[in-house]
């Protein structure tokens, strides 16, 4: 028997602040599920109508799954934030769409009436689950040449994006780079990342305690020739660099995703509405190329082209990744719609928890832009796949467009 289509809307998302992955980074002797503990309570504290019985649902990513990263981590993280003893959880991993990939998967439990509101975030802690620790890959995949050795390399595959069009310049790339810190500082000199952040209390065994309350890998001070000094280290004169590459990070991300008659009676905000995502599988020797073609299905899901797409949140994993998608879609390297506040090259990239990133900034900007109706995120995926979803803007108002004070605008 077929069911009336549900709408599904992005209620409120938060974060904590990232912290730089290593012996000295905020989080070193913090525990991951606490950092997404801390996320979940903080949305039932922002969302006080939302009684916490009716989460009927917790998913949470991690790439590592094992440690304080293990246990079934949404079971686990429900049960240390207080969630009800009946609300169940597990775990996903789709590596860096692994929070993406819980939006979407709680989402299709509400298309089928399973659920009615759920929660959906990711948490890598990359200082106690180094990227890699405790891989095993079959030895299959290179002795039957299943893939060249470097599609387990995730800078040996952005080198070899380079490789694929000599357009896609050290330059540019660092370029990229730069103007991603810029805009990064910009939006946290005016304010804009800070409603998103979670403080999170630390502890040093020798400092004492302390508070993180702004993320620790940005760099407002870098320059391009800076950049242009940085050594190459997956290729003798390569040109990925540390930094034109995302840093490794620990943190954690949460939302609330609801079904819209569920957001209505439980009085909670509608801050985005679900229109299509889509995942892909590219060759994993150039797995950044994978947002083009998840980007391009989720666009025909939803009948709309990418000049329709008013604002975009591209994880930059690698600047020359983010620079291959907009060159593939005729988009200019500085567009305005393109990670205004900057990304994860400034503010890093904890893996699993990056989605929910996106999608968390986007729901911001859709409040403030008005005159914007569609907006996507997306992400590349290793081992060669690429994640994408486009949201509606519930604020959209029509006669704000940009080109509604044309002659037969309507």
């Amino acid at each position: 028997m077929s069911k009336a289509e549900r709408e599904i809307v992005f209620v409120d998302g938060v974060r904590t602040p990232f912290g730089k992955a290593g012996p000295r980074g905020l989080y070193t002797h913090t525990r991951a599920d606490d950092l997404v503990v801390r996320c979940i309570r903080e949305l039932l504290r922002r969302n006080p109508s939302l009684p916490p019985e009716r989460v009927a649902e917790v998913a949470i990513a991690a790439t590592t799954q094992t440690g304080d990263q293990g246990l079934t981590i949404g079971r686990s993280a429900a049960l240390l934030a207080g969630l009800p003893r009946s609300t169940p959880g597990y775990a996903i991993d789709r590596m860096c769409a692994g929070s993406l990939t819980a939006v979407t998967t709680i989402a299709g439990a509400i298309a089928l009436r399973a659920v009615d509101v759920g929660i959906a975030g990711g948490v890598e802690h990359m200082s106690h689950h180094p990227m890699g620790d405790g891989v095993d890959p079959n030895p299959r995949f290179v002795a039957e040449q299943l893939v060249d050795e470097s599609a387990l390399v995730m800078g040996a595959t952005a080198e070899n994006l380079h490789d694929h069009d000599s357009s896609l310049t050290r330059e540019r790339a660092d370029a990229y780079a730069y103007a991603s810190q810029r805009k990064y500082a910009a939006a946290v000199a005016t304010g804009r990342i800070q409603p998103d952040l979670v403080s999170i209390a630390t502890r040093d065994p020798e400092l004492g305690w302390g508070l993180a309350t702004a993320d620790e890998q940005p760099r407002p001070d870098t320059t391009v020739i800076a950049l242009a000094g940085l050594r190459t280290p997956f290729r003798p004169h390569g040109r990925v660099s540390a930094g034109n590459s995302a840093g490794l990070n620990d943190g954690a991300t949460a939302c609330l995703i609801a079904a819209a008659e569920a957001a209505a009676e439980l009085e909670l905000p509608a801050a985005m509405r679900l229109v299509s995502h889509s995942f892909a599988g590219v060759d994993p020797e150039v797995m950044g190329i994978g947002p083009i073609p998840s980007t391009e299905k989720a666009l025909h899901l939803a009948g709309l082209s990418i000049n329709d797409i008013g604002l975009f949140e591209l994880n930059e994993a690698f600047a020359v990744q983010v620079l291959m998608f907009l060159q593939h879609f005729g988009i200019a390297d500085d567009d305005p719609r393109v990670n205004p506040w900057g990304g994860a090259l400034a503010i890093g990239h904890p893996l699993a928890a990056s989605g929910v990133r996106l999608m968390t900034q986007l729901a911001r900007q859709f409040e403030q832009r008005p005159n914007v109706r569609y907006g996507l995120t997306a992400l590349c995926v290793g081992l060669g796949m690429g994640a994408a979803v486009i949201w509606e803007n519930p604020h959209y108002a029509d006669d704000m467009r940009p080109d509604a004070t044309k002659v037969g605008a309507r």
